[in-house]
């Protein structure tokens, strides 16, 4: 991964991402145990797609707090569809958020 990549911003929907930063159109947002997240799969090359998860703390009814980029959370960062990256970013957002709840069971 490079360097750069991590310089993308939370999206709030396609429309808000550059056709240079590689995300594809599909960008899955929801709000799960006090976080905002939004997912999204990166265009690695012609064939494999990195799953992308922006954060940020939500407070009553508006987002609030700087917003993240969590790193990637397994050593096989790449994905053979843009949906099975996409599926992954969701799952890692649902673990991360769990991580910092103390419920390290989880509830996928």
């Amino acid at each position: 991964m490079t360097g750069d990549s991590h310089a993308l911003v939370m999206p709030s929907a396609p429309s808000a991402t550059e056709v240079a930063d590689g995300v594809g159109e599909r960008l899955l947002t929801f709000s799960y145990l006090g976080w905002w997240f939004s997912c999204a799969a990166q265009r690695v090359d012609g064939q494999t797609f990195r799953p992308v998860v922006f954060c940020r703390a939500s407070g009553g009814g508006d987002v609030e707090g700087a917003e993240q980029r969590l790193p990637p959370d397994t050593d096989n960062v790449a994905y053979g569809s843009e949906a099975e990256a996409l599926r992954h970013a969701e799952q890692q957002a649902i673990r991360w958020a769990h991580d910092r709840t103390g419920d390290g069971q989880g509830r996928l």
